[in-house]
């Protein structure tokens, strides 16, 4: 094959993340730090699934349309660092093809390089030795190495054969691999990619293989079945509430978390005593039990998604025929709702419900769900500025892996009137320090320096467990023992939760230290609490403790020290 067009490069593009889909649980297991949040490769599965919904429905045969929409729609979907930068290798990717209705190898092979160069230009401080490093090297070998009779097939002999060799090297070029033996998660998870499109082009188009959502681990087992709910039922209905003598008090925070555990694509539109939902879930019949206890149906409609997914790849329904009258009805309900900006607000990640309420304490408009487990993606992040209705908007992202999705998302965004900042926590502790020292008599610019300034004086630690044996700088881990990590590192493995719990505090604690919050996550019991907090009390008695249920998952306890 010698020159590809738009259905070609389709083809390819849902191939590789096919692949990818079928591989990721691997990919995360690559995670350097032996704890069971390993999500590389489930976060660039979904911002390549994000593209691919984006063009899965395209007729065009316009290479340069096809590759602009997947790069988007990469964009919109991007999760985590990998996730933010694979999508804008795409996005460079489809800008090297603007003007182009089809493409030959040497123009393939231009778009993969701009694609290296606006991947490299999104990272503040690129890391050699990352995905970066692979795409960069297997791109150049292509360049080198193509000549005018040159096939798409020999081509991707060649990217493949060269980003193979490139992710065996970068161990030499990040200690951090080397010492632990694991190659680069990213950038094996861009190979797959590359494989698939390879297969596309092969005309062996790899299809979903959806045994790989059964996966053992509980985490990547989470992750698929919330991936897989954009399918099942698309639930949405109009309730009357009360009256009060029969039906439940209703609360519109807690109906939201409940819901929103029940399902995805969620929206829930309160207006005095009518209340619009629209979810994506499997058991619609859950939701629907559910909301009847605060009041009475007026509306309900439920359409099988998985259904309407196979009848519109097979042609038996038309895209425009899919659902979409209540959700837009909400939607223009709560735009018509928000009403006139206000001067700032301030977004966070919470990865608990107590977590909620403690950043809603301190006045965080809008939360974004999400944490180490399950980045939010760059639309989420639209969507919540959106909500936050404010001239100037503060987001807390509070994990380093969600940082450059908040920030790519600022970019995203069409209001002139609205400025978006990121303040680069990189903890739940950090958020919360940072949105305390928010004033809202100083303007946005002072604001934002000193809620930034205000991170550096928090230390950040937290407890999980082990999900393999390791040895890291030094320290000794063992499968299921919990394990203590400060300033990045692994500090503490011990097999009993508390000691580990006390033994990160004293390495935390020092002669400055004269506040500790502690928020305690689901696993904790009441007597490990309690333990916990008679420790600090009594071995620091001159040190202020707030200890608090953060009911966050995975992590036992979320420590900051100031």
């Amino acid at each position: 094959m010698k020159t590809i067009d738009g259905q070609v490069l389709k083809r390819m593009f849902i191939s590789g993340a096919n692949n990818l889909y079928n591989h990721y649980p691997e990919i995360d297991a690559l995670n350097v730090f032996p704890v069971p949040d390993g999500d590389t490769g489930m976060n660039m599965n979904l911002t390549l699934t994000s593209g691919s919904k984006e063009i899965q429905n395209r007729s065009d045969t316009n290479i340069y349309d096809i590759a602009k929409t997947f790069g988007r729609g990469t964009l919109m979907g991007a999760r985590g660092n990998s996730g933010v930068i694979t999508s804008q290798i795409f996005r460079g990717f489809s800008q090297g093809l603007e003007g182009k209705e089809t493409a030959d190898v040497k123009d393939f092979s231009n778009a993969l390089q701009k694609g290296v160069e606006v991947a490299y230009r999104a990272v503040v401080k690129p890391v050699e030795g990352t995905i970066l490093t692979v795409v960069r090297e297997s791109s150049q070998f292509l360049a080198d190495h193509i000549k005018e009779a040159t096939s798409f097939e020999k081509a991707f002999e060649l990217l493949i054969s060269e980003a193979r060799e490139s992710l065996k090297r970068t161990p030499d070029l990040l200690p951090i691999l080397k010492e632990v033996g694991v190659i680069d998660s990213g950038g094996a998870g861009l190979i797959k990619i590359y494989e698939g499109m390879k297969a596309a082009v092969e005309n062996a188009d790899i299809e979903r293989n959806q045994a790989t959502a059964q996966s053992d681990n509980p985490i990547i087992a989470a992750g698929a079945a919330m991936e897989e709910e954009e399918f099942g039922y698309c639930t949405e209905f109009i309730m009357s509430l009360g009256p009060d003598s029969v039906k439940k008090p209703f609360n519109e925070k807690r109906f939201t978390m409940v819901l929103g555990s029940h399902g995805n694509s969620l929206v829930v539109v309160h207006d005095e005593d009518i209340v619009k939902v629209h979810v994506h879930t499997l058991n619609p019949g859950n939701i629907l039990n559910y909301a009847q206890q605060f009041g009475e149906f007026l509306k309900i409609k439920i359409e099988n998604m998985t259904e309407q997914h196979h009848e519109l790849a097979t042609g038996a329904l038309k895209a425009e025929d899919v659902h979409t009258d209540l959700i837009e009805e909400a939607d223009e309900t709560k735009e018509e709702q928000l009403g006139e900006k206000e001067d700032f607000a301030l977004i966070a990640v919470s990865s608990g419900p107590g977590i909620d309420e403690m950043f809603k304490e301190i006045g965080i408009k809008v939360i974004v769900k999400g944490g180490q487990t399950m980045n939010p993606s760059s639309e989420d992040f639209v969507s919540a500025i959106k909500q936050a209705n404010a001239r100037n908007v503060f987001i807390f992202p509070n994990n380093s892996n969600i940082v450059m999705a908040a920030s790519q998302a600022c970019d995203m965004v069409d209001d002139e009137e609205v400025t978006v900042f990121v303040v680069p926590s990189k903890t739940i502790p950090q958020g919360i320090t940072g949105s305390i020292n928010f004033d809202p008599e100083a303007d946005a610019e002072d604001n934002f320096k000193n809620m930034k300034s205000a991170l550096k004086n928090v230390k950040s630690g937290e407890i999980t467990f082990a999900i393999r044996d390791s040895e890291i700088n030094g320290v000794s881990v063992k499968k299921d023992d919990y394990i203590g990590i400060f300033d990045k590192e692994i500090v503490v493995d011990s097999s009993d939760k508390v000691e580990a719990t006390k033994k990160l505090i004293d390495t935390m604690v020092d002669d400055d230290t004269s506040l500790l919050t502690i928020l305690v996550g689901e696993d904790v019991k009441a007597e490990e609490k309690d333990e916990v907090y008679n420790y600090v009390s009594e071995k620091y008695s001159d040190i202020d403790v707030d200890i608090r249920d953060g009911g966050q998952p995975v992590y036992s306890f979320l420590i900051g020290a100031e």
